[in-house]
């Protein structure tokens, strides 16, 4: 099994303007796997963003410790460059912080603040736009503006895999695309993760969204793990889930329903494919095509 590449040991943090004080992170302790594909879920104000921010240390610990790929967050003197060239992390609509001419200078635009050379620049930029589908030859040089929702995002994805981290981090990456912009934005992020053995950590509250790509789920709720574990089995925990402001994907649901039928569907299924194929496999076939092949 792959060591560690995040690890928090009794992290807290708290946020202080004057004399008010907000606990949002309380004791949290966790380990992400190297190269693994990991969400952080939970509804809004329970301490997604406030948790990644400490993995760049944009924020600081405080009480605990963080450790990233060896890097230990807080530490006095430390250097912060060598941890964010480690740690790419896309926010929010990071379609609105487009502000160049072309798609190619809007990838390169974090290289050119490394001073590398010229030569290299342009081989990171065309394969950073290889990698997330969008060919240099028909993309390079056209507008961002000009592209659609789920192509902007995914020049904005390039724009991180272009400065090679080891850990890539999307905080509610899919927000405001349609069904296709989702689909394809996730189509390209798996294929990244698989192939580059990037570590991927996505932030989101929507549990169908992190269903099928997802590893292992981190649940928070009021600054506090509540659970961890792979998604089949946070997905069984209905009760548990409500009480947190959440609920399994409706497809969890209805599988749940037909174990309780009686139908030994597996627990590790959890995805629609899945799910058909397993059914397809172990379901008695329709009488027509049965008749048919007794006739055989």
């Amino acid at each position: 099994m792959s060591k560690p590449i995040i690890i928090t040991h009794h992290l807290s943090h708290t946020y202080q303007s004057g004399l008010l004080t907000k606990a949002a992170l309380i004791d949290i302790s966790l380990e992400i796997t190297r190269g693994s594909c990991v969400a952080i879920i939970g509804v809004t104000g329970s301490g997604k963003t406030t948790l990644i921010q400490h993995f760049n240390a944009l924020l600081l610990p405080t009480q605990g410790s963080v450790i990233v790929d060896g890097i230990e967050i807080g530490k006095r003197g430390l250097d912060l460059r060598p941890l964010r060239q480690k740690v790419g992390m896309l926010f929010q609509y990071p379609e609105t912080q487009m502000f160049e001419r072309t798609v190619y200078a809007d990838v390169a635009f974090g290289l050119h603040r490394l001073h590398l050379e010229r030569h290299e620049i342009r081989t990171r930029v065309l394969a950073a736009l290889e990698m997330v589908g969008l060919s240099p030859h028909t993309y390079a040089m056209r507008s961002p503006f000009d592209l659609s929702g789920g192509q902007k995002r995914r020049v904005a994805l390039a724009g991180i895999l272009a400065m090679s981290p080891t850990i890539l981090i999307l905080d509610e990456p899919s927000v405001g695309l349609d069904a296709d912009g989702r689909n394809e934005f996730y189509t390209y992020l798996h294929h990244i993760q698989q192939e580059q053995g990037v570590t991927v950590i996505l932030v989101s509250h929507d549990m169908t969204e992190v269903a099928t790509i997802a590893d292992t789920l981190f649940v928070l709720h009021e600054g506090r793990l509540v659970t961890q574990g792979p998604p089949h089995s946070v997905f069984a925990q209905t009760t548990q889930l409500r009480s947190w402001g959440l609920a399994a994907p409706p497809l969890s649901e209805l599988l749940s329903q037909l174990r309780t039928q009686g139908l030994a569907i597996p627990s590790e299924i959890v995805t629609l494919d899945g799910a058909f194929h397993w059914l397809q496999d172990h379901l008695p076939l329709p009488l027509a095509q049965s008749r048919e092949q007794e006739k055989r």
